[in-house]
């Protein structure tokens, strides 16, 4: 399947950050504290102002919701949404699991993403019905269907350490074959590419996985939040699997029997 418009539009941006996000990196770049307590450098504004020039020139009819500029154009039928640098923190401290999403939404629905992690060297893309691709290779998510046989990745938990579903989560992880926290753009890739087999994450936002949803559903898998609901712009927690596992984490999870 050849790549539409909007795809190659997006894979250039995504070129485009990376390029300004390698010649800041280990720059010692100034960091602000924005009013949500999360930081901003210089590399997370100009990369996204210059993936907004691309996209706007290609497509000045699609709305853009980005991390770092206003204002947010949700109105339209397709809407970009963007993350410059997922992972500034991780910029800022000098290690490279930072990355650019890129995804389209379209009547509410996510239709195509990019992830590039250019210090880390992976770009992942996929677009509907087009399959998901890693550094141009396709991918698949795994076969595993059992948790004791599964690889189960988490991130960004303090909103699931407070809540009723911790417990649950604990007896999750002592029953998985292997539990680490890839976190941010990797254990997504890792996930997609049938590397591990599923993902637990809250405290996450919109633009931080949206272009995740589109490559593990491209790749096989099942992208939902924590109460199995599809994905949109009001999600905060994410369960990603390569689908077999799905129901028995959501069930897990819920504290109840999970069916395996």
């Amino acid at each position: 399947m050849h790549p539409s418009a909007e795809l190659e539009a997006a894979l250039e941006a995504a070129t485009r950050a990376a390029d300004i996000a390698r010649s800041l990196y280990l720059r010692n770049v100034e960091v602000r504290i924005k009013a949500d307590r999360t930081p901003v450098t210089e590399a997370d504004v100009r990369c996204e102002l210059a993936i907004r020039e691309i996209l706007e020139a290609r497509f000045p009819a699609h709305g853009f919701f980005g991390e770092e500029t206003n204002p947010r154009d949700l109105s339209a039928e397709s809407v970009w949404l963007v993350d410059p640098i997922d992972g500034t923190k991780s910029f800022v401290r000098e290690y490279p699991f930072f990355s650019t999403q890129i995804a389209l939404m379209r009547g509410g629905e996510i239709v195509l993403g990019v992830s590039s992690a250019p210090v880390y060297g992976e770009i992942a893309h996929a677009e509907r019905g087009g399959g998901a691709y890693l550094n141009g290779r396709p991918i698949r998510v795994s076969e595993i269907d059992t948790l004791s046989a599964a690889a189960l990745s988490s991130g960004n938990l303090k909103s699931l350490a407070a809540g009723e579903r911790w417990p649950h989560y604990g007896r999750v992880v002592a029953e998985v074959n292997r539990i680490r926290g890839y976190g941010d753009f990797l254990h997504y890739h890792l996930l997609a590419a049938g590397k591990i087999d599923a993902v637990v994450e809250s405290d996450v936002n919109i633009l931080d996985i949206a272009a995740c949803v589109a490559i593990v559903s491209e790749a096989g898998g099942r992208f939902t939040d924590l109460d199995g609901s599809p994905v949109g712009l009001q999600t905060t927690s994410v369960l990603a699997t390569n689908g077999r596992l799905h129901a028995p984490l959501l069930a897990a999870l819920a504290g109840k029997a999970a069916g395996r």
